[in-house]
């Protein structure tokens, strides 16, 4: 035990070092734990044959302390409490469909009823002509019309000239 102790001494600083350069500023105790850690199992892990301790320590416990890190942020996502303030500032989309729906019709009252088939049906469930023309069991080309007119009566209303 004594002999860990002195390496603990040894690579005190380069624990620390390594917690610095990853800009580690929360629990820096609980990082420099598990720097001590892997530099034990480094110590017990070591091969000389295959190079110098000094550079194996340090990529064994940086990974480590990495790690960590990658843990705890994965962690820290998934238990992420919203503010219940964050709750109220989302808005209701049925109301706003509602509000939607209301401004669309006040610049329907000029248009046939079929006009207003193609204004809701594109406008609020975006479908296409031919779509429509689906639903509504009629050809492509009526839908069309449909449209024309509407454009036409809509431009009229806003004064648009196209």
């Amino acid at each position: 035990m004594e002999k860990f102790e002195e390496l603990q001494m040894q690579y005190d600083r380069m624990i620390h070092k390594i917690i610095h350069s990853l800009h580690i500023y929360k629990n820096k105790h609980e990082y420099y734990q598990t720097g001590l850690i892997a530099l034990w199992e480094a110590h017990q892990n070591f091969d000389p044959e295959k190079g110098a301790f000094p550079a194996y320590a340090y990529s064994f416990v940086r990974g480590r302390i990495l790690s960590q890190l990658t843990t705890e942020s994965r962690n820290a996502e998934k238990s992420i409490f919203k503010e219940t303030e964050f709750f109220d500032l989302i808005e209701d989309e049925k109301v706003s469909d509602g509000l939607a729906e209301e401004l669309l019709f006040s610049y329907c009252k000029d248009l046939t009823p079929n006009q207003r088939k193609w204004v809701m049906y594109t406008c609020l469930h975006m479908l296409t002509v031919s779509e429509i023309a689906e639903v509504e069991k009629v050809s492509i080309s009526a839908v069309k019309k449909w449209r024309k007119g509407a454009k036409e009566k809509v431009q009229g209303m806003l004064n648009i000239k196209g």
